[in-house]
Protein backbone atom coordinates (compact mmCIF):
# COMPACT_ATOMS: atom_id res chain seq x y z
CA UNK A 1 0.00 0.00 0.00
CA UNK A 2 1.46 3.34 -1.08
CA UNK A 3 1.95 5.91 1.68
CA UNK A 4 0.96 9.52 1.03
CA UNK A 5 1.65 12.45 3.36
CA UNK A 6 -0.51 15.57 3.20
CA UNK A 7 0.86 18.72 4.79
CA UNK A 8 -2.00 21.23 4.99
CA UNK A 9 -2.77 23.63 7.86
CA UNK A 10 -6.53 23.90 7.22
CA UNK A 11 -8.13 20.97 9.03
CA UNK A 12 -11.23 20.61 6.86
CA UNK A 13 -9.23 20.66 3.62
CA UNK A 14 -6.64 18.23 4.96
CA UNK A 15 -9.25 15.76 6.17
CA UNK A 16 -11.14 16.00 2.89
CA UNK A 17 -8.08 15.02 0.86
CA UNK A 18 -7.17 12.31 3.35
CA UNK A 19 -10.63 10.77 3.12
CA UNK A 20 -10.61 10.82 -0.68
CA UNK A 21 -7.17 9.24 -1.01
CA UNK A 22 -7.83 6.66 1.70
CA UNK A 23 -10.93 5.57 -0.24
CA UNK A 24 -8.65 4.93 -3.21
CA UNK A 25 -6.51 2.51 -1.25
CA UNK A 26 -3.66 4.74 -0.14
CA UNK A 27 -2.31 4.86 3.40
CA UNK A 28 -2.56 8.57 4.23
CA UNK A 29 -0.98 10.64 7.00
CA UNK A 30 -1.83 14.29 7.64
CA UNK A 31 0.24 17.07 9.19
CA UNK A 32 -0.78 20.63 9.99
CA UNK A 33 2.68 22.24 10.05
CA UNK A 34 6.21 21.87 8.80
CA UNK A 35 7.74 20.92 12.12
CA UNK A 36 5.49 17.91 12.80
CA UNK A 37 5.96 16.69 9.22
CA UNK A 38 9.75 16.98 9.36
CA UNK A 39 9.82 15.14 12.69
CA UNK A 40 7.86 12.26 11.17
CA UNK A 41 9.92 12.21 7.96
CA UNK A 42 13.18 11.92 9.88
CA UNK A 43 11.94 8.46 10.92
CA UNK A 44 10.13 7.30 7.76
CA UNK A 45 9.58 8.93 4.40
CA UNK A 46 6.24 8.59 2.61
CA UNK A 47 6.02 7.36 -0.98
CA UNK A 48 4.63 10.75 -2.05
CA UNK A 49 4.13 14.13 -0.37
CA UNK A 50 1.41 16.70 -1.06
CA UNK A 51 2.45 20.07 0.35
CA UNK A 52 0.71 23.42 0.83
CA UNK A 53 2.99 26.48 0.70
CA UNK A 54 1.55 28.54 3.53
CA UNK A 55 1.65 26.49 6.74
CA UNK A 56 0.31 28.25 9.82
CA UNK A 57 2.45 31.26 10.68
CA UNK A 58 5.05 30.24 8.06
CA UNK A 59 4.13 31.97 4.81
CA UNK A 60 6.61 29.85 2.84
CA UNK A 61 6.73 26.83 5.13
CA UNK A 62 5.94 24.48 2.27
CA UNK A 63 8.96 25.67 0.30
CA UNK A 64 11.19 25.01 3.31
CA UNK A 65 9.67 21.55 3.73
CA UNK A 66 10.27 20.79 0.05
CA UNK A 67 13.95 21.63 0.48
CA UNK A 68 14.14 19.32 3.49
CA UNK A 69 12.46 16.49 1.62
CA UNK A 70 14.81 16.89 -1.34
CA UNK A 71 17.79 16.69 1.01
CA UNK A 72 16.40 13.40 2.33
CA UNK A 73 15.48 11.96 -1.07
CA UNK A 74 16.23 13.00 -4.65
CA UNK A 75 13.41 10.88 -6.08
CA UNK A 76 10.49 11.23 -3.64
CA UNK A 77 7.52 12.59 -5.65
CA UNK A 78 6.45 16.01 -4.31
CA UNK A 79 3.28 17.86 -5.31
CA UNK A 80 2.56 21.42 -4.28
CA UNK A 81 -1.19 21.86 -3.75
CA UNK A 82 -1.89 25.47 -2.90
CA UNK A 83 -4.17 28.45 -3.39
CA UNK A 84 -1.19 30.50 -4.56
CA UNK A 85 -1.26 30.59 -8.35
CA UNK A 86 1.29 33.28 -9.24
CA UNK A 87 4.01 32.51 -11.76
CA UNK A 88 6.67 33.41 -9.20
CA UNK A 89 5.39 30.81 -6.73
CA UNK A 90 5.05 28.20 -9.47
CA UNK A 91 8.59 28.74 -10.70
CA UNK A 92 9.98 28.73 -7.15
CA UNK A 93 8.21 25.47 -6.37
CA UNK A 94 9.47 23.75 -9.51
CA UNK A 95 13.01 25.05 -9.04
CA UNK A 96 13.06 23.60 -5.55
CA UNK A 97 12.49 20.18 -7.04
CA UNK A 98 8.73 19.63 -6.86
CA UNK A 99 7.38 17.24 -9.49
CA UNK A 100 4.08 19.07 -9.87
CA UNK A 101 2.43 22.36 -8.88
CA UNK A 102 -1.36 22.35 -8.60
CA UNK A 103 -3.89 24.85 -7.29
CA UNK A 104 -6.70 23.96 -4.91
CA UNK A 105 -9.41 24.47 -7.50
CA UNK A 106 -8.31 21.19 -9.07
CA UNK A 107 -10.91 18.41 -9.03
CA UNK A 108 -10.40 15.34 -6.88
CA UNK A 109 -10.39 13.17 -10.01
CA UNK A 110 -7.66 15.27 -11.59
CA UNK A 111 -5.57 15.19 -8.41
CA UNK A 112 -5.92 11.41 -8.21
CA UNK A 113 -4.82 11.12 -11.85
CA UNK A 114 -1.71 13.21 -11.24
CA UNK A 115 -0.80 11.14 -8.19
CA UNK A 116 -1.26 7.95 -10.19
CA UNK A 117 0.99 9.31 -12.96
CA UNK A 118 3.79 10.04 -10.50
CA UNK A 119 3.56 6.58 -8.97
CA UNK A 120 3.72 5.01 -12.43
CA UNK A 121 6.84 7.06 -13.08
CA UNK A 122 8.50 5.71 -9.93
CA UNK A 123 7.54 2.14 -10.79
CA UNK A 124 8.96 2.61 -14.29
CA UNK A 125 12.29 3.78 -12.86
CA UNK A 126 12.60 0.46 -11.04
CA UNK A 127 12.25 -1.55 -14.26
CA UNK A 128 15.23 -2.60 -16.39
CA UNK A 129 15.86 -0.67 -19.59
CA UNK A 130 13.91 -1.84 -22.66
CA UNK A 131 15.60 -1.22 -26.02
CA UNK A 132 12.20 -1.00 -27.70
CA UNK A 133 11.31 1.90 -25.40
CA UNK A 134 14.34 3.99 -26.34
CA UNK A 135 14.07 7.10 -28.51
CA UNK A 136 17.41 8.33 -29.84
CA UNK A 137 18.00 11.78 -31.31
CA UNK A 138 21.74 12.27 -31.70
CA UNK A 139 23.21 12.78 -28.21
CA UNK A 140 19.69 12.61 -26.74
CA UNK A 141 18.24 9.30 -25.49
CA UNK A 142 14.77 8.96 -23.97
CA UNK A 143 13.70 5.80 -22.17
CA UNK A 144 9.90 5.95 -22.25
CA UNK A 145 9.52 2.90 -20.01
CA UNK A 146 11.72 4.13 -17.20
CA UNK A 147 10.92 7.79 -17.97
CA UNK A 148 14.55 8.85 -18.06
CA UNK A 149 16.39 11.25 -20.35
CA UNK A 150 20.12 11.12 -21.15
CA UNK A 151 22.19 13.79 -22.88
CA UNK A 152 25.69 12.82 -23.96
CA UNK A 153 25.12 9.65 -21.90
CA UNK A 154 24.52 11.72 -18.76
CA UNK A 155 21.22 11.48 -16.89
CA UNK A 156 19.16 14.67 -17.04
CA UNK A 157 17.25 15.08 -13.77
CA UNK A 158 13.78 15.91 -15.14
CA UNK A 159 10.41 15.84 -13.42
CA UNK A 160 7.64 13.74 -14.98
CA UNK A 161 6.12 16.86 -16.59
CA UNK A 162 9.47 17.92 -18.02
CA UNK A 163 10.10 14.41 -19.35
CA UNK A 164 6.90 14.38 -21.39
CA UNK A 165 7.57 17.87 -22.72
CA UNK A 166 11.02 16.84 -23.97
CA UNK A 167 9.51 13.65 -25.38
CA UNK A 168 6.87 15.69 -27.21
CA UNK A 169 9.50 17.94 -28.78
CA UNK A 170 12.03 15.23 -29.63
CA UNK A 171 9.53 12.92 -31.29
CA UNK A 172 9.44 15.19 -34.34
CA UNK A 173 12.62 17.27 -34.62
CA UNK A 174 12.10 20.52 -36.49
CA UNK A 175 8.32 20.40 -35.97
CA UNK A 176 6.91 23.33 -33.98
CA UNK A 177 4.90 22.37 -30.92
CA UNK A 178 2.52 24.99 -29.56
CA UNK A 179 2.24 25.58 -25.83
CA UNK A 180 -1.21 23.98 -25.94
CA UNK A 181 0.22 20.85 -27.59
CA UNK A 182 3.00 20.62 -25.01
CA UNK A 183 0.40 21.01 -22.27
CA UNK A 184 -1.69 18.24 -23.77
CA UNK A 185 1.25 15.87 -24.28
CA UNK A 186 2.46 16.43 -20.71
CA UNK A 187 -1.11 16.03 -19.40
CA UNK A 188 -1.01 19.28 -17.44
CA UNK A 189 -3.50 22.14 -17.36
CA UNK A 190 -1.72 25.44 -16.80
CA UNK A 191 -1.38 28.84 -18.43
CA UNK A 192 1.13 29.73 -21.16
CA UNK A 193 3.53 31.42 -18.74
CA UNK A 194 3.87 28.21 -16.73
CA UNK A 195 4.74 26.27 -19.91
CA UNK A 196 7.39 28.92 -20.60
CA UNK A 197 8.77 28.45 -17.08
CA UNK A 198 8.97 24.67 -17.61
CA UNK A 199 10.87 25.11 -20.88
CA UNK A 200 13.33 27.53 -19.27
CA UNK A 201 13.95 25.05 -16.47
CA UNK A 202 14.45 22.18 -18.93
CA UNK A 203 17.01 24.23 -20.86
CA UNK A 204 18.94 25.01 -17.67
CA UNK A 205 19.11 21.33 -16.76
CA UNK A 206 20.59 20.42 -20.15
CA UNK A 207 22.99 23.37 -20.08
CA UNK A 208 24.20 22.29 -16.64
CA UNK A 209 25.47 19.12 -18.37
CA UNK A 210 26.52 20.74 -21.65
CA UNK A 211 27.17 24.47 -21.88
CA UNK A 212 26.80 24.27 -25.68
CA UNK A 213 23.27 22.83 -25.53
CA UNK A 214 20.95 24.73 -27.91
CA UNK A 215 18.44 22.17 -29.18
CA UNK A 216 15.21 23.72 -27.87
CA UNK A 217 14.36 26.59 -30.15
CA UNK A 218 11.72 29.22 -29.35
CA UNK A 219 9.54 30.04 -32.36
CA UNK A 220 8.03 33.34 -31.30
CA UNK A 221 4.28 33.49 -31.48
CA UNK A 222 4.05 29.78 -32.23
CA UNK A 223 5.80 27.61 -29.64
CA UNK A 224 8.95 25.47 -29.47
CA UNK A 225 10.79 22.90 -31.55
CA UNK A 226 13.64 20.45 -31.10
CA UNK A 227 16.55 21.22 -33.41
CA UNK A 228 18.39 18.05 -34.38
CA UNK A 229 22.20 18.31 -34.17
Amino acid sequence: MKKIAIIEDETAIRENYMEMLSAQGYQVSGYSDRQSAEHAFNDTLPDLAIVDIGLGHEIDGGFLLCQTLRSLSKTLPIIFLTARDSEIDTVCGLRMGADDYLTKDISMAHLAARIGALFRRMEALEQPADQNALLNRGPLTLDTKRMQVFWLQQLVDLTVTEFWMVHSLAQRPGHVKSRHELMSDAKIYVDDSTITSHVKRIRKKFIALDAQFDCIDTVYGMGYRWEQL
